[in-house]
């Protein structure tokens, strides 16, 4: 299929979508709700999963989602469905519908204010169809697989993941909105393995991208994993003490996401976040700014509208370490007596802004302390900010990676971690929507033998 025709057939599927999702609204609003809102879907994907040069699968996939909300007053009620049929589409009215009937009044219900509602749809260049068959995706895999593979060192694999993405979407309401999205995801990954029975080490690598053209090269993905994976070998221990720590960006990212739920408006308005009444408080150093730019074009969370049919606009979040404002959607928002932020549905492309070092320059930086570059289990607390994590990475001194570290705990409470913000690189991990370089924390636990 030609990407014209692609083109075609997905602006077909959005408008079969937006049909359905006003005369879902229509039949609602004659059922008796006072507001409607609709969320439509149709992804479609091609994921094939290669293992020592051998397919392992092929999946092909079409999913749909179609989930209706109705209010009558300020009474609530939800339902979705798969199946979107007729039959289905009136079933899923009526359950809404009588959800919504014997439900108790909510103060805070209702959709987001008519006029919050976003008016101009820019192009954001979101929409780029990989027209990838399944032998062509085998042979990719096949050569990430084998672009680390042919490291010496590398014993064995997990095998790799090449995937194509595209996701229709509609958001419809009762004020009249009618908002369409599209846009497409792609990615290489592999996972490989060194070493023997006597000690062996994993790691992986992978590349996520809206335009396959813009993939890196394949066979360089493969080779990015094999070093990883070998140079965790005869990785060690390390005794207990306190010392500064490097989160690598791809985990720095974490720490972002951290400050995200603390500042979401769900944990504020039920008063379990850390950072509850913090708006004009400094959060972190006086030199740090977190800017939200949703319109950036080809961007992992570009959206002209949130969840809600809000428009969304460039905000900032930090500036001068100080707290600008919360993450709020129009519930939370009137549970807390402000304005939404149009952040239903989370945030969208965070610039984390850096100080202009490279990898090189934070690890001098760092001087002597620990590299983490893989965080496990679930030892965050949003209500405290107590953070303890297993962890794994490298041991530094002197500015240079001195030897594989394994098996240990990082811990310390985020309000001290964000206030002792060294620094944040240049280095930024480009794969997501929240884009930031390497943290440097000034101290923390490292909990070893």
């Amino acid at each position: 299929m030609s990407q014209v025709s692609t083109r075609d057939t997905s602006q077909q599927d959005l408008d079969r979508l937006a049909t359905l999702a006003e005369d879902t609204i229509r039949r609602a609003r004659a059922a008796g709700a006072t507001q409607a809102e609709v969320s439509a879907s149709v992804d479609v994907g091609l994921n094939v999963n290669v293992r020592l040069g051998e397919v392992e699968t092929v999946e092909h996939t079409r999913d749909r989602g179609f989930s209706l909300t109705v209010f009558f007053g300020q009474r609530k009620g939800s339902a979705s469905t798969a199946d979107l049929n007729p039959d289905s589409i009136q079933a899923t009215i009526d359950q809404a519908c009588a959800i919504a009937r014997f439900t108790e009044d909510d103060p805070a219900a209702g959709l987001a204010d008519a006029d919050r509602m976003a008016t101009a749809f820019p192009d954001l260049d979101l929409w780029h169809p990989w027209d990838v068959d399944v032998e062509t995706a085998i042979a990719l895999g096949i050569e990430v697989e084998d672009g680390g593979r042919a490291i010496p060192g590398i014993t064995n694999s997990d095998g790799s993941s090449v995937s194509a993405g595209q996701s229709l979407s509609v958001y419809a309401n009762s004020h009249g909105f009618l908002g369409r999205e599209s846009g497409t995801r792609h990615s290489l990954s592999v996972a490989l393995i060194a070493g023997d029975d006597e000690g062996m080490q994993r790691d992986y690598w992978y590349d996520s991208v809206r335009d396959a053209r813009k993939f890196m090269d394949a066979a360089a993905i493969g080779r990015k994993a094999a070093e990883r994976t070998l140079s965790r070998m005869d990785a060690r221990r390390l005794s207990t003490r306190q010392a500064p720590v490097l989160f690598a960006p791809e985990v720095a990212r974490s720490l972002v996401g951290h400050l995200l739920g603390a500042v979401s408006g769900g944990s504020l308005y039920r008063r379990s976040s850390f950072l509850l009444d913090h708006v004009g408080k400094q959060v972190l150093p006086s030199w740090m700014r977190i800017d939200e730019k949703p319109l950036i074009p080809g961007g992992f969370g570009s959206s002209v509208f949130d969840a809600e049919g809000v428009a969304t606009v460039d905000s900032p979040l930090i500036v001068d370490g100080v707290l600008s404002r919360y993450i709020l959607g129009s519930y939370s928002a009137r549970k807390l007596g402000l304005q939404s932020t149009g952040n239903a549905g989370g945030v969208h492309n965070l610039i984390v802004a850096n100080g202009g070092d490279d990898f090189a320059a934070m690890l001098k930086k760092l001087g002597t302390g620990l590299l983490v570059t893989e965080v496990m289990g679930q030892g965050v607390s949003i209500i405290t900010g107590d953070y303890s994590r297993g962890a794994s990475g490298f041991w530094v001194e002197n500015g240079e990676i001195a030897y594989p570290v394994e098996e240990i705990t990082i811990a310390a409470n985020l309000r001290d971690m964000y206030a002792n913000l060294v620094a944040v690189g240049a280095d930024v991990d480009h794969r997501s929507h929240i884009l930031t370089g390497s943290w440097l924390v000034e101290n923390m636990t490292i909990a070893g033998e």
